[in-house]
């Protein structure tokens, strides 16, 4: 069964700085809440991106994540999509994980269009004869053509964007995070890319998706957290985290 089971995570980065001392920094930690913290030795500043968070997915399950700007959302998907070690607490994924947030990440620009489907397949866990069966499907639906046969360094960014998300949607994943709607290119191709994605998510067993469109989280998202300042505020039915959302602290 597919499941996702996170207890007591804490994702936190050292900032080393001999000026952490200043008026500056004892002003930002005030201001934020805590949110930004001076370790005891006065010397170590720590943004404090995840604290202590802890929930349970299984199949099924549509969680919009949801927060302001800086309260912990593009940290909660890298921990999801293993891009991120929490050094306190435990991550527990059942299922094979495929992240739309940073679709070019594996990719490398001097590497030819086919090289590079290859090589995101393989950093997204896919075999290599699952990447191979793959090509065909890619090559029609990027229109890139003779392109692949290029670095992708000369390639516009549109184009890069079409082959990173065709190679990240080519195989249907049990569990699949996502980062707001993803831009392609032009109108016709963004239709096209929105029926391929659509369809992607109504085969996957969980889908995680941080935006802050609430009707496009009510319309794919069954489940909601809200992250304030790292901290979950929030957990539940979608309807009833949104309007914890849209509540005034």
């Amino acid at each position: 069964m597919t499941s996702i089971i996170l207890d007591r995570v804490t994702v936190d980065f050292p900032i080393y700085d001999a000026r952490a001392r200043s008026l500056k920094t004892e002003i930002m930690r005030r201001t934020v809440g805590g949110h930004i913290e001076l370790r005891e030795d006065n010397r170590r500043l720590s943004v404090m991106a995840l604290r202590d968070v802890s929930m349970a997915l299984g199949e099924g399950d549509r969680l919009a994540v949801i927060g302001r700007n800086g309260a912990g959302k593009s940290t909660l998907l890298r921990v999801l999509s293993g891009v991120y070690e929490p050094p306190v607490g435990t991550v527990r994924i059942d299922g094979t994980v495929s992240s739309l947030t940073d679709l070019t990440m594996g990719m490398d620009p001097e590497a030819t269009g086919y090289d590079n489907i290859m090589l995101r397949s393989i950093f997204l866990g896919v075999s290599v004869e699952q990447a191979r069966r793959s090509v065909a499907d890619i090559e029609e639906f990027t229109e890139l053509g003779d392109f692949l046969d290029l670095p992708m360094r000369t390639y516009s960014s549109g184009m890069m964007l079409r082959l990173a998300f065709a190679v990240s949607t080519a195989v249907t994943p049990n569990i699949l995070v996502m980062d707001e709607v993803i831009s392609t290119g032009d109108t016709i191709f963004m239709a096209k890319a929105e029926a391929r994605l659509n369809r992607l998510i109504d085969k996957t067993h969980i889908l995680v998706l941080a935006s802050h469109d609430s009707a496009t989280l009510r319309r794919l998202c069954n489940r909601g957290v809200l992250l304030r300042e790292g901290r979950i505020a929030a957990f539940g039915p979608i309807e009833e985290v949104l309007k914890a959302y849209e509540t005034p602290v």
